[in-house]
């Protein structure tokens, strides 16, 4: 199996959570499932199940805050354009 199927099932697991529970509670055989060679399966059952959760907790975050950037309206960037010029450039 390549690198990139591998690559596909860890940010399946770290982003969506009822993968990961899946995942959590049969790891071996939701990687076999995936598709990937039986020394990827193993590697994935001695993977951390707390760092695994972190990981996942942090890309959640990371989600969220660009979605919260996303939700200014124009007018509300335009103003912070200005105010960051006065701030800078004078009054």
């Amino acid at each position: 199996m390549s690198g990139s199927a591998l690559e596909s099932f860890l940010a399946s697991i770290y982003v969506d959570s009822e993968a990961r529970a899946r995942f959590t509670a049969d790891p071996a055989g939701e990687a076999k499932r995936a598709g990937l060679s039986p020394q990827e399966c193993v590697v994935l059952t001695r993977l951390d199940r707390n760092n695994l959760e972190l990981v996942a907790r942090s890309l959640s975050h990371k989600r969220q805050a660009k979605q919260s950037a996303r939700k200014f309206t124009l007018s509300q960037k335009i103003w912070q354009a200005v105010r960051s010029f006065h701030f800078w450039f004078g009054r």
